[in-house]
């Protein structure tokens, strides 16, 4: 059987186009003299003009849009892609930003090398495995593994996951064979350091690096920048065309965020929040430690437990803030806003005497203070010094439950701050029955967060007038523009200036006449409230030991309010006199820190100031020399070759002839220095610098110490200070002095 042809099968299929060409084919065989041949390729040629104008005439042909096509293999569109912007603690030290990271390859395959003499692919194995074995922190065996594969190239993964510093060590070793992928990577430069502040931010499937948590998400547009965009024509070989016209948007970079945290404030919080993990050997469910400027509600520290490492997000256990993202009853830190309103309501009476220990509501519900039997007959007065209860539930019948909920309304409690941090949530003041009207007034049966509770003390720290807190303090564009400025924020009068005057004696008496002893700074005056919350669970309040929410909230200097500092922390397996030591400690260091009794006269001169250098990463020699030439009291740590890290940190105000400075070397032993004559506030910063415990009696400055100084400091050891009146030297002292400043300056 004869298979029929193309031209057999399309006359068949289109019986009009078979008619039309029989046609033109008669006709132009009788014009050309009848041979058929040039007929047939006159046909062609007519065919293949009116095809041409068919195509000329339509986008679309054989259901192909044309321009669609022609642009897909002619014309290139390349993202130019910005760069996301760093950011930035108040002491303008970088806290985030984009680095190059370099994945290692190796070339096998011979077929790169075109000259013998010029390698192009990894020729010794073996010297190239040890070569890289150290730099790359790879076993030999496991880079001679993969270089022994079959392979054109292999990747080094992970371990080829290379900083500047490792790239430029191996491109000095002029290996042959081995080549770098360029990729940018977020990197965080103090990583677990105030990391659910910083948040983080990783690349996504496009290889475009986006923020997830924290200031890195809340403010993720503008560190990101704004991509732009270049077009151009390619040739056949994909190469662009030179003499063609292209079109390029430039990319905007993203700008820069610099933010209210006070590295020295935070690292004395994280030192804090890291003995309070120790003590309880993790076994806490959080714990928050945050400092605010009382002055402008500028949020200066936030530490927490658990944290994690923006670095490794493998360790993080948790996507939400507790500063805030957790909700919870707040315990009697609620009674200083229920005395306050109270008070400026009209309905309070501190002299008002009355029956502690328990009162009976109309109910029949029976509210109890913390010491059963209570204390007698006391006035309100003391009842707050006492955290009374029963007190609270007076104050909160006298007022009744719409101006109680209008004041706490007023101080922002139930409703969000707008504070520049992802994930916010809101706490919940609803109550409505006696009962509830009762607990709501010693903080039980409502829930606020972290950052609403600082907020609501704004009030009791500026006379009444209530600031809104902020993490940002300005953010700068890539031209250095600054493009918002944050500062105090007025949102208003809560009280008046007489209650909130009322409340620091009340705040005051607590720590200094009432139950809180141990909560009394030795080196500042605290006015403070303390909570103990019970946490609700299934069918009512936990019972366990320490199944409860330990907080407090206090506000120092008492005649200048400069910080107000609120810790809490939630099933701590520790004791309430190690947890007040720990919150103590963390208030006398800051103290110590802001010099918040150096700022005016000092032993009847002013003392003048200057702003710290920053020394990290500086040779030891060299940062020597620099504080020779300063007043300032220097104390070098270890005798490594650099700085590592330094007390207080760069840009702090520093104090001539009265702040001391620490500089902590790369050494592995440290020799005791002469601690006499420093205070307790300078002690612990060394200390905490070196890592090493220590226990201290009395009051005062340093006046003996357990390891004398020159002598090796066992790592493990304890060093036992004694404090005193003021250190006077003896003549060997001065003699031992003059005698090592001889032996420095050969």
């Amino acid at each position: 059987m004869k298979t029929k042809n193309r031209t057999s099968r399309y006359r068949e299929k289109h019986p009009l186009g078979n008619t039309i060409y029989r046609f033109f084919a008669n006709f132009f065989v009788r014009i050309l003299g009848g041979s058929l041949v040039k007929a047939s390729v006159v046909i062609f040629l007519l065919a293949a003009i009116v095809r041409l104008c068919y195509v000329c005439m339509n986008k679309e042909v054989d259901g192909i849009n044309l321009v669609e096509f022609a642009n897909n293999r002619n014309t290139v569109t390349k993202t130019l892609y910005a760069n996301r912007g760093s950011i930035y603690d108040s002491n303008g030290d970088v806290l985030a930003q984009n680095v190059n990271s370099y994945t290692l390859i190796a070339y096998l395959s011979p077929s790169r090398t075109k000259n013998p003499e010029k390698p192009n692919h990894v020729v010794d194995k073996i010297g190239t495995a040890n070569a890289l074995s150290p730099i790359i922190n790879l076993p030999v065996e496991d880079i001679l593994a993969r270089l022994d594969k079959n392979l054109y190239q292999v990747e080094f993964g992970l371990h080829g996951k290379l900083n500047e510093s490792q790239k430029e060590q191996i491109e000095a070793l002029n290996l042959p064979g081995l080549d770098y992928i360029n990729t940018l990577t977020r990197y965080y430069r103090m990583s677990t350091f105030s990391s659910y502040i910083v948040g983080y931010a990783k690349k996504d499937e496009k290889e475009v690096i986006n923020g997830e948590l924290g200031v890195e998400k809340y403010y993720n547009k503008e560190l990101s920048g704004t991509d732009g965009y270049v077009t151009y024509q390619k040739d056949a070989y994909g190469y662009k065309m030179n003499n063609m016209p292209s079109i390029e948007q430039p990319a905007e970079d993203g700008a820069d965020i610099y933010l209210t945290i006070d590295s020295n404030v935070q690292l004395i919080a994280e030192n804090a929040m890291r003995e309070l993990t120790n003590k309880t050997d993790n076994k806490l469910d959080w714990a928050l430690f945050a400092v605010v400027d009382a002055k402008t509600g500028a949020i200066v520290a936030s530490a927490t437990a658990p944290s994690f490492n923006p670095n490794d997000l493998s360790t993080i256990t948790s996507y939400t803030n507790p500063l805030v993202s957790y909700t919870y009853e707040p315990g009697s830190t609620m009674k200083t806003f229920s005395w306050a309103s109270a008070i400026d309501s009209g309905n309070y009476d501190g002299t008002k005497k009355y029956k502690s220990g328990a009162i009976k509501l109309s109910d029949g519900t029976i509210i109890r203070d913390s010491r059963r039997e209570g204390w007698g007959t006391i006035d309100l007065d003391t009842g707050f010094a006492y955290s009374s209860n029963v007190g609270a539930t007076m104050n909160a019948l006298a007022m009744g439950r719409s101006t109680l909920k209008s004041y706490y309304e007023k101080l922002g409690f139930g409703a969000k701050t707008g504070i520049e941090l992802a994930g916010e949530v809101k706490g919940d003041i609803s109550f409505k029955y006696e009962s509830e009207l009762a607990t709501a007034s010693f903080g039980q049966g409502v829930t606020v967060t972290p950052v609403e509770m600082l907020q609501a003390y704004t009030t009791i720290a500026n006379d009444g007038i209530m600031l809104k807190p902020y993490i940002v303090d300005k953010i700068v564009d890539k031209n250095g523009n600054e493009i918002y400025k944050g500062g105090r924020q007025e949102l208003g009068r809560v009280f008046e200036k007489s209650t909130t005057d009322h409340m620091h004696e009340l705040m005051y008496n607590m720590v200094y006449n009432g139950t809180m002893k141990i909560w009394r700074p030795s080196n500042v005056t605290l006015m403070a409230k303390t909570g103990t919350a019970q946490i609700a669970g299934k069918g009512g309040y936990l019972s366990g030991e320490y199944d409860v929410i330990r907080s407090l909230a206090g506000i120092f200097p008492k005649d200048n309010p400069r910080y107000i500092i609120y810790a809490l922390g939630q099933k701590m397996h520790i004791e309430i006199g190690d947890w007040a030591k720990i919150v103590v400690k963390m208030i006398e260091e800051i103290t110590a820190y802001s010099k918040l009794t150096e700022e005016s006269l000092v032993h009847d001169k002013v003392h003048t100031s200057t702003t710290m250098d920053n020394y990290v990463n500086m040779k030891t020699s060299d940062v020597i020399s620099k504080l020779k030439n300063t007043k300032v009291n220097y104390h070098v740590l270890g005798d490594g070759e650099y700085v590592i890290n330094q007390y207080p940190s760069k840009g702090s105000k520093i104090f001539e002839e009265s702040t001391n400075v620490f500089v902590l070397t790369n050494s592995q032993d440290f020799v005791m220095p002469d601690l006499r004559g420093l205070s307790s506030g300078d002690v612990k910063i060394l200390f905490s610098l070196l890592d090493i415990k220590y226990h201290l009696t009395g009051s005062g400055v340093v006046v003996s110490q357990s390891i004398e100084p020159g002598e090796k400091i066992p790592l493990d050891a304890t060093i036992n200070l004694e404090l005193g009146s003021e250190y006077v030297p003896t003549i060997e002292d001065i003699v031992e002095t003059e005698i090592k400043e001889e032996k420095e300056k050969e």
